[in-house]
């Protein structure tokens, strides 16, 4: 077996893969990739099992050194991917499969935009599985902890299939502005006017990780009909919009927890989770009503 040894972290690194779904009346999160559309490209780019665990790498910087000839595939956010073979480090492309040689390293620069890249190697990361996910869940600790410099990192055997994919033609992750289409409810009826969700251009604050990310826009925010009222805890999912009594919603990504008290007003449609995923703090969104 080949094995990847870690340089380098960057701000936050960790192992993702499809996560643990089907286990939430065990109080079990989800988990896996936030952006699952990057992580399952990167997955084929190199003919890998669609669960095969790969790197998600917030905002670059990872380093890593290969102890033999390894193929890889970089998705997500835009930056440089280099590769130093040992006579100097040249640029390779994103969105497509790549050899390092034995010996050479792979580096990721940071983002230009966009906030998570995902690093998958052909044969996947192989390290022990926890309720039968690689997943590094942030929120309730479950999985191998985030990587740290100089851990190494063992790779699974190669899929017996070939890449059929090059190159994948994929758009940028936004810098601007970013719309996302939203569901009402369930509870809607709990805010003054809901339509105000999407009225407002929301800003991301630098509260955000794999949890979530708070929003904040014009005050008074979205105010409660009753400031004095309770909701019982509830089942939350990825994508949901909960609003706390302050009226600043907040957005929830893969490591959500598994129930909350404030009322959720809307939910992300499906595919947009993943958009938001790669949103930054300080960007904009705008939301609006999806019929989907």
């Amino acid at each position: 077996m080949s094995s990847l040894t870690v340089l380098a972290t960057g701000p936050l690194t960790t192992v993702q893969d499809v996560g643990r779904p089907g286990l939430a009346a065990l109080g079990v999160g989800p988990s896996g990739a936030a952006d699952r559309r990057s992580y399952g490209l990167a997955n084929r780019l190199l003919a890998n099992p669609d669960a095969a665990a790969a790197l998600e790498v917030t905002l670059g910087g990872l380093s890593l050194r290969v102890d033999a000839e390894t193929w890889f595939a970089v998705t997500g956010a835009d930056l440089d991917v280099l590769v130093d073979s040992g006579s100097g480090a040249a640029a390779v492309g994103r969105n497509a499969s790549f050899v390092v040689p034995s010996g050479g390293t792979l580096t990721l620069g940071m983002a230009r935009s966009g906030l998570r890249a995902y690093v998958a190697v052909r044969g996947g990361v192989d390290i022990g599985h926890t309720l039968g996910s690689r997943s590094t869940d942030t929120l309730s600790g479950l999985g191998p902890e985030p990587l740290s410099d100089g851990d190494v990192l063992a790779v699974g055997p190669r899929p017996g299939d070939l890449p059929d994919l090059d190159v994948a033609a994929v758009a940028t992750p936004e810098a601007g502005e970013v719309e996302l289409g939203v569901l009402r409810g369930p509870r809607d009826d709990w805010v003054v006017d809901v339509d105000d969700l999407v009225r407002t251009v929301w800003q991301t604050s630098d509260h955000s990780d794999r949890v979530g990310m708070r929003l904040s826009g014009k005050a008074p925010g979205l105010r409660h009909r009753d400031e004095n009222g309770q909701l019982p805890s509830e089942g939350l999912v990825r994508g949901s919009i909960q609003v706390p009594p302050g009226g600043e919603p907040v957005l929830f990504l893969a490591d959500h927890p598994m129930t909350g008290g404030y009322p959720v007003v809307a939910v992300l449609v499906a595919n947009d989770t993943d958009t938001a995923a790669q949103i930054r703090p300080g960007q904009s969104i705008r939301l609006h009503w999806s019929r989907r």
